[in-house]
């Protein structure tokens, strides 16, 4: 039937009824994306404005404290320790092995060396 028949008997110019429903679906989702993006124009009058309040900084009363540096020795057995897990480590494609064995050469390094830079 031509569409200007079905506009004069009230029916849908739609031969496909399912097609329109998807069609009202998508324009019904797409409205509600667009209304929760844009924020409301209307201004609510009943809301009263907030007032800001400025929380005063806590006063510090003790000077901060500088731990002492860490003896070479110390150091020494954390990279030691710190050695032992990475070999206890499972690599899951070849560049975590790669960055691993990376790291593991450093602290190798750093074990061995005559002097430690301080942490």
């Amino acid at each position: 039937m031509h569409p200007s028949w079905m506009a004069w008997l009230g029916e849908s110019s739609d031969a496909r009824p399912h097609q329109a429903r998807k069609r009202r679906k998508r324009t019904r989702t797409k409205r509600k994306k667009f209304q929760s993006k844009t924020p409301s124009s209307t201004p609510s009058t009943s809301a009263a404005p907030v007032s800001e309040k400025i929380m005063p900084s806590p006063i510090i009363s003790e000077a901060v404290k500088l731990s002492e540096p860490v003896r070479e020795d110390q150091q020494r057995e954390l990279f030691k320790w710190i050695l032992e897990e990475k070999r206890k480590v499972k690599p899951k494609d070849s560049e975590e092995r790669k960055r691993i064995d990376d790291e593991k050469a450093i602290l190798k390094q750093f074990i061995r060396a005559k002097s430690i830079p301080g942490i």
